[in-house]
């Protein structure tokens, strides 16, 4: 599934499910992919920093682009949200997952 920013039927739709299938705070494991670009990925990285994020990149096959998993306890579901407008409102040609 993948999102365009300030979609925000995306976002209330996600709000619902994350508050319906989960006991907050809560462990979240968000997915990007960018385009494999060492700049990017650091873009995503730094979003994050600070945070206990365990992240882990994989590149595709081809090398064209890079998996971004971020993994970290969130306090709610809008700091959820909050982190996924972020990303896609800082890093270029970036898709949520």
């Amino acid at each position: 599934m993948s999102v365009t920013p300030n979609s925000e039927e995306f976002y209330k739709k996600l709000k619902s499910q994350l508050h319906d299938t989960a006991l907050w705070p809560s462990e979240y494991l968000y997915k990007f992919i960018v385009k494999t670009d060492t700049s990017k990925i650091v873009q995503v990285e730094s979003i994050f920093d600070n945070m206990g994020a365990v992240i882990n990149t994989i590149e595709s096959k081809n090398g064209k682009y890079t998996s971004v998993s971020v993994n970290l306890v969130m306090k709610n579901p809008d700091a959820v949200i909050e982190k996924y407008k972020e990303v896609a409102e800082k890093v270029e040609g970036v898709i949520s997952l």
